[in-house]
């Protein structure tokens, strides 16, 4: 943002704000000690807000025998406790299913430190508290600073007694809301005395023991300077919420400068020991101009002074910007920074052309402290080149270059004065000047300035031939020509090295973009590592190296040059990185002598890592990666994390599918068979019912009427059943083929029969080609997969419908024809007949719906005869009608095959 920019609000401060907008809310009545009263002012408030007409429930209310406190819990509605066997007896705690069922507006549960009985939902009662607030519930609780998981060494350094239930400080920043609950060390120790914490005996030892006066005040401090922190915190968010910037004097933040000098180490430290003076947050900053080059010294010497910052505890960041002043200004106003910690600056007040760090905040600053760290013995350079902080003077062919080009620019001056009187032959030598500041920076170019100069001395001013100058004002002629070369020169070459680091950084954006782009379309992870491999070998030089995890264990998924295994203290050093969520080996704190750097990486921000990258150190004098291949690396690390994990949930959703549609054809099959079957076992059931117990009396007409339907609804279970039979064989691939001469028109003719006995009312023509040659198939599965085309024309076309079943053929092909004059076949419906499972409503029946598999049972025998299969609708030539056709091709004999 610069200057000229309006504030804008910080996205992160927007989201949380928004998070707890859908969460409950949470109130920690934290206490400096025990018997201060946390409960008791809880209660109060509690019995304040029922009153103004909330739905207030106590979850859980430790009164200790307290009368005071007893009487605020009456009239309060309580939740009864759950009890849960533990070691013989049976143990009341907290009922979180009860809270979560009864839904109050407001939930009180004492003892947020509480540790739960074995058998709890939860370990912890902040846990509990925890998913009461997920399920939008506010809740209440209350704390004692000692059990506090930071301050738990130092509790017990101020009082000797370790506190062994504690709460995380995640935990305790989750709290919307910290009402400190205080009393004097006297006042509490009185309290003490009468009874009114523990018990006469308790008491006496607590006050020779924890309660001292002593001890009480160094934890009201604590208390005091958590709750500051907190209100800090919370100011800190609502201002960038409300992209106000600051700063706001409510509490010390500050910020150290780190530059690339020998002192920045120095300048570290003293911002530590003043923040740890004014018990202050603080950063550690850096700030790049774009373009400048930095020397590998001096890279060295910023990285490890950003690294001292970061283990010293300091929050890190890298800005980048032209004016160094006005970005840590405004960097200060948007993180409520009070106090500047800078370097003073190494040049002499007779080398310093321009304002220093320090006069320019000084100038700028509104509200923010600067502090200068003056080095202890001024430094000072040997060289002016590096006191004034030169570029590099890069090689010989750029010194040679400038001598070529100022040679050529002379011939060619030469060269024109003998035909023209040139007034200013000076242009040609400004052209030369800017062809190696441009090709080789600017030394040479300057270089090419200092040559040019006496060249165009020599060579064209009088008296020719000579180093003198003859006139006064060609001599300032030639000063000022001097002065142009240098400034050009130097222009062009910084121009130069600027679009050169443009190059560089349009080139790395490229390859992320490109890195990217390729992520996103491959399959697996298998392809997402190998192809993250090849591109930071590529990027880094460095030979790379991904694991993930497997089995509980870390492996190599991918590897580049490709590598099968490492050595025992690169695999100790991967293990602790991925356990620990720290970088670790080659360069680093942890197991530093490994060849090999690991870093974590994870798919989201906060949650637990899915693998590490490893990187080879090429040598062991290397001393690791510049703060540009760390942020390189970084980079790369977090887009093959979010691949991988994008892989992950494809072949999870894959998988859900999977199981998903499992899951329903198995559903609908069973529909199908339980409605299908019901209907003919119930037909069976009641015929033969009635021949055991009416057989006598029953007439003989019609006790064989009721055997005739026994076995037609038999038979009509025998074909759903090898219809399911033939689905799976089908899906199988196991269908055996049984091939005979079939007479098509007896096929035609038996599934007729087989659809009257069934009770068809329609009424069903047959024609076939007095010619039609024999068929080359199995006849019991064209019997069934025409069987199946009838019964669905029956099922759909209507109770007083004409079905023609017809029959063609040609020189390869035999086509059967099932034509009926009903509704018709849904447009939706149509292109899906053949499918699984997939039925159209019916107007009329035979006593079943059908499951819906008898069209893709035809479709799977007439493809596995090595035919096809076609429904039209309507008929062609009419507005209404369904056509089903079977190509079967007419096939020949093994023994007359040749």
């Amino acid at each position: 943002m610069t200057g000229d920019e309006a504030p804008r609000a910080s996205p992160d401060a927007l989201l949380a704000a928004a998070e707890r907008e859908t969460r409950g809310k949470l109130r920690i009545f934290l206490g400096a000690a025990p018997g201060v009263g946390k409960t008791f002012a809880m209660l109060q408030a509690a019995r304040a807000a029922k009153a103004g007409g909330l739905d207030v429930v106590v979850g859980l209310a430790e009164t200790h025998g307290r009368a005071e406190t007893e009487a605020l819990v009456a009239g309060l509605e309580i939740l009864p406790r759950i009890s849960i066997p533990y070691r013989g007896r049976l143990v009341p705690e907290f009922d979180i299913d009860a809270a979560l069922r009864r839904r109050p507006q407001l939930l009180l549960v004492d003892e947020y430190a509480h540790s739960n009985v074995e058998g709890s939902r939860h370990a912890k009662r902040w846990q509990d508290v925890q998913e009461l607030i997920v399920a939008g519930i506010n809740v209440w609780t209350t704390l004692n600073i000692q059990h506090v998981e930071s301050l738990n060494d130092v509790v017990q350094r101020i009082t000797g007694v370790r506190v062994r239930e504690t709460v995380p400080d995640t935990a305790l920043q989750k709290a919307d809301e910290i009402i400190l609950v205080d009393l004097p060390p006297d006042e509490l120790i009185q309290r003490l005395a009468e009874g009114k914490v523990y018990v006469e005996d308790t008491a006496t030892r607590a006050v020779q023991s924890f309660f001292k006066p002593s001890n009480l005040t160094a934890l009201r401090e604590l208390a005091l300077r958590r709750v500051a922190a907190r209100v800090d915190s919370d100011l800190l968010e609502r201002m960038q919420g409300s992209a106000i910037e600051g700063p706001w004097a409510a509490g010390e933040r500050l910020l150290v400068c780190v530059g690339p000098d020998v002192a920045a180490e120095r300048v570290v430290r003293e911002a530590k020991r003043l923040a740890d003076l004014l018990d202050a947050s603080w950063f550690a900053v850096t700030v790049e101009r774009p373009g400048r080059a930095v020397a590998a010294g001096e890279r060295s010497r910023l990285e490890a002074g950003m690294r001292l910052a970061e283990s010293l505890g300091a929050e890190t960041r890298s800005l980048v910007a032209t004016d160094i002043a006005a970005e840590l200004l405004r960097f200060s106003r948007f993180e409520n920074v009070t106090q500047i910690v800078i370097g003073k600056a190494r040049l002499r007040r007779r080398f310093r052309i321009r304002t220093s760090l320090a006069d320019a905040l000084v100038a700028e600053a509104d509200g923010v402290a600067i502090h200068v760290v003056t080095a202890e013995t001024p430094e000072r350079p040997s060289k002016l080149r590096a006191r004034l902080r030169l570029p590099p003077l890069g090689g010989i062919a750029g010194y040679v270059a400038a001598l070529a080009s100022v040679g050529l620019a002379t011939l060619v001056g030469r060269g024109l004065t003998e035909f023209v009187a040139l007034p200013n032959v000076s242009m040609l030598y400004l052209l030369a000047v800017l062809v190696p500041a441009i090709r080789y920076g600017v030394w040479p170019a300057i270089f090419g300035s200092a040559v040019s100069f006496l060249t165009y001395n020599f060579f064209f001013i009088d008296p020719i031939g000579t180093f003198t100058v003859a006139r006064p004002h060609e001599l300032l002629a030639l000063v000022i020509f001097l002065s142009v070369a240098v400034l050009i020169s130097t222009i062009a070459g910084r121009a130069r090295e600027q679009t050169r680091a443009a190059i560089r950084r349009i080139r790395a954006t490229r390859r992320l973009y490109e890195f990217t782009r390729k992520l996103s379309a491959l399959p697996d992870g298998a392809s997402v590592a190998e192809a993250a491999t090849v591109e930071i070998h590529a990027t880094l030089g460095r030979a790379a190296v991904i694991l993930l995890e497997k089995a509980g264990d870390l492996a190599i998924a991918a590897a580049w040059p490709p590598e099968d295994r490492l050595d025992t203290a690169s695999m100790t050093a991967a293990r602790w990185a991925f356990d620990h969520s720290e970088p670790a080996g080659a360069g680093t704190g942890t197991l530093p002598n490994a060849p090999w750097r690991f870093a974590p990486f994870s798919g989201a921000s906060g949650s637990s890592p899915i693998g590490v990258i490893g990187v080879e150190r090429p040598s062991a004098g290397d001393a690791g990666f510049d703060a540009e291949s760390e942020t390189l690396l970084a980079t790369l690390a977090e887009q093959t994390a979010a691949a991988l994990l994008r892989a992950r949930l494809s072949t999870e959703v894959a998988s859900a599918r999977t199981a998903a549609e499992t899951e329903r054809v198995r559903n609908i099959l069973l529909a199908s068979i339980s409605h299908d079957f019901r209907t003919p076992l119930a037909s069976i059931l009641g015929a033969s019912t009635s021949l055991l117990d009416y057989g006598d009396d029953i007439p003989e007409a019609t006790r064989r009427d009721l055997l005739g339907h026994m076995r037609d609804e038999a038979e009509h279970l025998d074909t759903m059943v090898r219809n399911l039979l033939s689905m799976t064989r089908l899906e199988a691939g196991a269908l055996d083929l049984r091939r005979d001469w079939i007479d098509v028109a007896e096929v035609l003719n038996r599934a007729v029969s087989a659809a009257r006995k069934r009770g068809a009312t329609q009424s069903f023509t047959v024609d076939t080609a007095t010619d039609l040659p024999l068929l080359f198939a199995d006849p019991g599965l064209i019997d069934q997969a025409l069987a199946n085309v009838v019964g669905n024309a029956v099922r759909y076309a209507g109770p007083s419908a004409k079905v023609t079943l017809s029959a063609t053929a040609d020189d390869e092909m035999l086509e059967i024809a099932v034509t009926d004059d009903g509704p018709g076949i849904p447009p939706e419906a149509l292109p899906h007949v053949f499918e699984k499972f997939v039925r159209a409503a019916r107007t009329s029946g035979d006593g079943g719906d059908g499951s819906g598999l008898g069209l893709a049972i035809t479709k799977g025998i007439i493809e596995a005869h090595g035919g096809t299969t076609l429904a039209l609708s309507p008929v062609p030539g009419r507005d209404a009608g369904a056509r089903v056709l079977l190509r079967l091709p007419l096939g020949t004999p093994p023994d007359l095959e040749g």
